[in-house]
């Protein structure tokens, strides 16, 4: 019986107390209270008609309103779903009038050509502002870690290796060590040594920590509720269609880069990887509104936000083919093929300003920079099917305790409280990862130290095997070894950390803070590769003449490289957590350069998601969406009930009969009335009550507008005006006030399907054409109306779970 809820969402402010906090991301959204955000980028630009009203009528001076544009009329409501058929068509309606103009004029024609080529143009502008905001963003997230642990006497912007760069007093043997960098105990206490020392080291790295993520919640919380989580969710349910206005703001975008600094390097297990996606697709929002074409049309936006996606992954590890193929898997809803070309070629000048500013220092633009010396062996596939089971046990497993603490958390009074959730999961996180040194450093230094491997010059300690007399090669490969007693050390800690990792990202994960969940998952699959990398590489050492390794690894042969394990495990996890598979696989392979192992990341992946979708469907971000209640109509998941449209439709039997407006019956008050006692997005418009003959479908929004509008410049326009919906108004009796003529504003052409029609069919044609509605008939009679949310709900249904979950508001 009707369409979606529309609830406005205004003059919002943040409260007084953390109660008040926006849960959009880790449990449901509740927008019924009013001391919340201010919505951002209100203004809704003026659409045009849309219709098929010619604007000729019976009565000569009658004004049709849609003749002249009305501002407002054609957008939507925050919190509403777009109507992607009515936009496309706008869309093809602009493009033809200005194809048709180009050939009356110069001046028309390069107008012609500045719209075709302002689609590239932004996609430039797109991956020069993400390129530098993502430098800018890597640069000041090592700085600050460092600042943790001590600072530079030659300046304090220098992190610790560039400090040490620019030394003339470091050697080669000691070069983590330079009299430049100076600890917090040795600028306080004046030495490094000794438990007062160490005391003095960890207090400080405790205070840091906890000041940086007190400021980021802060941030957050007071300025710009929406630039928590990681933020994908978000968007994947903004590229269905769905309208979250100031999600993708300037307030967001600043907050959000300010705070996802701060947050990297409070020490927490998170990463900047998913919410530089959102940073990303903040920038290219923000960048819409520079071009008339994006900034009046919400799908041709959405394209870009899709392009957005691809250079967010791009910048984030240095790979865009693998941002491309990310958009194009995992988030966008809707990505013709020139959003493709559009994509890489945003990804490309975003990888190129990133390469430019260099962050890293090595002149490299991949993360994680490998370079293995010896093949893997098929044999190999064995271990490397076993981390896969791990990665999809592991994603199983963190996706079920992470939405069961969120969950959690709307319970606990803890929950109520984010600034102080923040700063307890942030005080245990650093108390309990100074000691081990591969839980103090940070995520992406312990990543690109467990995918290393070992050669005759590193000093790592789990490369510190026992001394065998090595003959030089032209090769560096070094043959496998004992383990001295640093590597079991290593394994322990090693271990340690794993257990903790595991644990903290769950509760970390969904906090009111920027966190990604890209590099927590790898690190966790990069300890576990290494430590059954080593286990391998020992077991071939010491029992080279067992079958499995006989014939290819013989003694003082470097047969096994335990970094190889580690990056097989990380592209696992992240993949058990992510269901991600092709993406995933060309985002490693770019992130490492290790063109030559995508058998064995290809042969992980699969693994993981097999083993990962058989303990359950949805992947980490599916998950939160369920979770938060957003109307998104998932196209992985297939529909298999039997059940027909005239199962879901709406009015059911026992409901009240379905608001309609006749095309020529009713007057304005009516109208008004109707609108006034209802809280339907839109109204079908049939011949007459009787009759119940399909005409059209008109908004709710464009009808509240026009007859505002209306009332304004139309003269004489009153309540007991008649409202037309027909093409030629009628004549009018004598001293009768002047009609109302909607025409225009009406769809001639809304989609219909019959009440025999399959549920699977009728969710296919949602899916595929994005629909807002979809109109029931019988026998050529308006008998009900079915929504996206009607859908859901009834999905969720079949699905023995809760319909009323799918509410968003």
């Amino acid at each position: 019986m009707v369409s979606e809820r529309i609830e406005s969402f205004n003059s919002l402010q943040s409260g007084t107390s953390d109660e008040d906090m926006v849960e959009i991301a880790g449990a449901t959204l509740d927008f019924s209270s009013t001391d919340d955000v201010p919505p951002l980028d209100r203004d809704y630009g003026s659409g045009g008609s849309y219709g098929a009203g010619d604007g000729s009528n019976g009565v000569p001076k009658l004004m049709d309103l849609l003749d002249e544009p009305v501002p407002g009329v054609g957008t939507y409501e925050d919190f509403n779903t777009i109507d992607w058929v009515r936009e496309k068509s706008k869309d093809r309606d602009r493009h033809r009038e200005i194809a048709t103009k180009s050939k009356e004029s110069a001046l028309a024609l390069m107008k012609s050509i500045s719209d075709a080529f302002s689609g590239w143009l932004l996609m430039l502008l797109v991956g020069l502002m993400s390129g530098a905001l993502a430098g800018g963003i890597d640069i000041s997230a090592h700085w600050m870690t460092d600042l943790k642990e001590g600072v530079c006497l030659n300046g304090f912007w220098f992190n610790h290796e560039h400090c040490c760069w620019n030394s003339n007093e470091t050697t080669f043997q000691e070069r983590d060590k330079c009299p430049n960098w100076k600890s917090w105990a040795e600028l306080i206490v004046g030495t490094n040594e000794g438990p007062f020392a160490y005391i003095m080291n960890y207090l400080m790295y405790v205070c840091w920590a906890l000041l940086f993520s007190f400021l980021a919640v802060s941030l957050v919380r007071a300025f710009a509720p929406y630039a928590c989580g990681s933020g994908i969710p978000e968007i994947k349910t903004i590229l269905s269609g769905f309208i979250i206005r100031g999600y993708l703001g300037k307030w967001t975008l600043m907050i959000k880069t300010i705070t996802l600094v701060l947050a990297v390097s409070s020490g927490l297990s998170l990463g900047k990887e998913g919410p530089l996606v959102h940073v990303a697709c903040c920038c290219g929002n923000i960048l819409c509104h520079l071009f008339t074409k994006y900034r009046k049309n919400e799908a041709k936006r959405r394209e870009v936000l899709s392009a957005a996606a691809a250079v967010g992954v791009s910048v984030a590890f240095g790979a865009p083919i693998g941002g491309v193929l990310f958009s194009l898997e995992e988030v966008s809803y809707y990505f013709p093929l020139k959003t493709l070309w559009r994509s890489f070629f945003a990804a490309l000048v975003a990888a190129f300003t990133l390469r430019s500013i260099n962050p890293f220092g090595n002149s490299r633009l991949v993360l994680f920079y490998v370079e293995f010396h010896s093949p893997w062996h098929l044999l190999e596939l064995i271990p490397f099917v076993l981390l896969g089971i791990f990665g999809g046990i592991w994603g199983a497993f963190f996706i079920r305790a992470n939405i069961a603490w969120c969950r959690r958390r709307k319970t606990t009074r803890l929950g109520h409280y984010p600034v102080l959730e923040v700063l307890f999961v942030t005080a245990v996180t650093a108390l309990l990862a100074f000691p081990n040194s591969y839980t103090r450093m940070s995520t992406s230094e312990l990543i690109s130290e467990l995918f290393n491997d070992c050669g005759l010059l590193d000093s790592s300690q789990l490369c510190n095997y026992a001394n065998v007399s090595v003959t030089k090669s032209s090769s560096d490969a070094l043959p496998d070894r004992p383990a001295g007693q640093d590597v079991y050390t290593a394994m322990w800690q090693l271990s340690l950390a794993l257990v903790f990792k595991m644990l903290i990202t769950v509760v970390t994960f969904g906090m009111k803070v920027p966190s990604g969940l890209f590099i927590p998952s790898m690190a966790v699959g990069a300890i576990a590769g290494r430590l059954l990398g080593v286990g391998m590489e020992q077991l071939a050492y010491y029992h080279h003449d067992w079958v499995i390794f006989r014939g290819w690894c013989s003694p003082g042969a470097d047969c096994i490289t335990p970094g190889l394990y580690a990056m097989v495990g990380a592209t696992a996890c992240l993949g058990g957590v992510t269901r991600m598979t092709v993406s995933l696989v060309v985002i490693m392979f770019e992130l490492t350069g290790g063109l030559e192992y995508i058998v064995p990341l290809m042969a992980a992946t699969m693994t993981s998601k097999w083993v990962a979708d058989a303990l359950g469907r949805e992947g980490i971000y599916e998950a939160h969406i369920r979770l938060n209640g957003y109307p998104f109509l998932e196209s992985k998941e297939e529909f298999s009930h039997k059940t027909l449209a005239m199962d879901v439709m709406r009015p059911r039997r026992s409901d009240p009969p379905l608001s309609v407006i006749t095309q020529d019956g009713m007057s304005v008050e009516e109208v008004e009335s109707l609108i006034a006692e209802t809280s339907y997005s839109g109204f079908p418009v049939v011949v007459s009550h009787e009759s119940q003959r399909l005409v059209g479908f008109v908004q709710r929004r464009d009808l509240v507008i026009s007859i505002e509008n209306a009332r304004q410049r139309q003269e004489g326009v009153v309540s007991a005006s008649r409202i037309f919906f027909t093409e030629y108004t009628p004549p009018q009796p004598p001293n009768s006030p002047p009609p109302l003529k909607l025409r225009g504003i009406m769809d001639l052409s809304p989609f219909t399907v019959t009440d025999h029609t399959a549920m699977d069919i009728v969710v296919d044609i949602f899916r595929k054409l994005g629909l807002r509605q979809c109109l029931v008939t019988h026998n050529g009679r308006l008998l009900g109306i079915i929504t996206k949310k009607d859908i859901l709900k009834h999905m969720a249904q079949m699905a023995n779970r809760d319909p009323d979950s799918i509410l968003f508001n």
